[in-house]
């Protein structure tokens, strides 16, 4: 979703050329599609007890060893008639607050806001008219893997179930000449999109896994821009993983490279880079836990949210002339609230539940399972991310 401004006029002409022809596997422009079929892409207590998962460091892939057995629950366990209990990240702002304003004004879910500022989400939900009794409010700072720690202890100490996770929060600096770096010494963009959300998830896929609600639920947001089998995946700084030395050697200067392909920083690529760690992480995760737990893993990409915050590390041109843009030219621009309803829809639709799926929607809002990149569907590639970042988490 992020791009960089200076490429639009190529890319439009790139697309009069009908250079999208060939080499992609379902031609998209910045969201609009170009195949056939006019798709578009441009996402009681929970105790510690024996029932958990036992998620040691010695896990691995399906492909490599059996996951640990769990206790599935018949059907008929499942029944409840409570709230659902859904955890979003950055919700303070953009299309985590829209997808929590949607759940919470159904009534029937309990939306925890997972924020690093805690005022700012206060103030947002009660400027979004968020009735106070579906929402709390729970600080989280994804750029310190020990705020993760701190917040998966807090919310298990309120003593809620926990029945889905939505992975949403992300940090964009496409301008940034100098890498920043999260608590943990990671570059910002994947120690914060990547790393810190999979910690987070490989921590409360636990507590997803004895939840007694029927949809139980692990969602993590991906991009357009990861993918390269589309128009806006193909806009340089293409995302590019590599062989993983940079992020084998712990995305920093010190040890090698910022960059997880060991390459030099880019600040727009590092946002790439992670959603497709985003994406490879989801279907690990599927294939890890969906057979023994039930548990849907899914992804998603809204659609262009060309007025998202998410842009305001942006040039000032780009952030001027890339809402028009995608609302005259391309046709492909969602609004935050629009987004937020298929977000939403992805947490709570029964007809939703397939697992290992990356969603999309058609310009008539219809969902659709879409095609990932070669890269971002990578099995093997998959499992090395997932191995590699649990030990950069601590978890192995």
């Amino acid at each position: 979703m992020a791009l960089q401004a200076s490429l639009l006029p190529s890319a439009l002409s790139a697309l009069k050329e009908g250079k999208a022809n060939g080499a992609l596997k379902e031609s998209a422009f910045l969201g609009v599609s170009l195949s056939e079929n006019s798709k578009s892409e441009f996402g009681s207590s929970v105790f510690i007890s024996n029932k958990r998962l036992n998620l040691s460091v010695g896990i691995r892939a399906q492909t490599a060893a059996t996951t640990p057995a769990v206790n599935r629950a018949s059907p008929d366990d499942k029944k409840t008639l409570r709230k659902g209990n859904v955890i979003v990240t950055g919700a303070s702002s953009g299309l985590g607050l829209a997808t929590a304003k949607t759940l919470a004004e159904t009534g029937k879910w309990n939306v925890i806001m997972a924020c690093r500022d805690f005022l700012k989400a206060e103030r947002a939900a009660k400027a979004a008219g968020m009735a106070r009794e579906n929402y709390q409010v729970m600080h989280l700072d994804l750029a310190s893997l020990d705020s993760v720690r701190q917040f998966v202890a807090a919310f298990r100490q309120s003593g809620r179930p926990l029945d889905v996770l939505v992975c949403n929060a992300a940090v964009y600096f496409p301008t940034a000449k100098e890498p920043t770096y999260t608590a943990d010494g990671f570059e910002m963009s994947v120690g914060v999109n990547h790393l810190g959300h999979f910690l987070l998830a490989r921590l409360l896929v636990e507590d997803l896994n004895v939840s007694d609600y029927p949809l139980r639920r692990l969602i993590i947001v991906g991009s357009i821009t990861g993918n390269t089998n589309t128009l806006a995946g193909n806009i340089p700084p293409k995302a590019n993983l590599g062989d993983l030395r940079g992020l084998v050697g712990g995305l920093n200067e010190l040890s090698g490279s910022t960059m997880i392909d060991g390459g030099e920083f880019d600040g727009a690529k590092a946002y790439k880079d992670s959603k497709v760690c985003n994406m490879l992480t989801m279907q690990e995760f599927h294939r890890r836990f969906h057979e023994e737990t039930g548990i849907t893993f899914a992804s998603l990409y809204p659609g262009c949210i060309a007025t998202t915050g998410l842009f305001r590390e942006h040039i000032p041109l780009f952030r001027l002339l890339f809402p028009p843009f995608q609302k005259y030219i391309t046709k492909g621009f969602v609004s935050e609230e629009e987004a937020g309803k298929r977000l939403a829809q992805v947490v709570s639709d029964p007809s939703l539940t397939k697992s290992g799926v990356y969603w999309s929607w058609n310009n008539y809002s219809a969902s659709f399972e879409n095609q990932l990149s070669e890269e971002a569907s990578d099995p093997e590639k998959a499992k090395k991310v997932w191995e590699v970042s649990e030990k950069l988490v601590g978890l192995a």
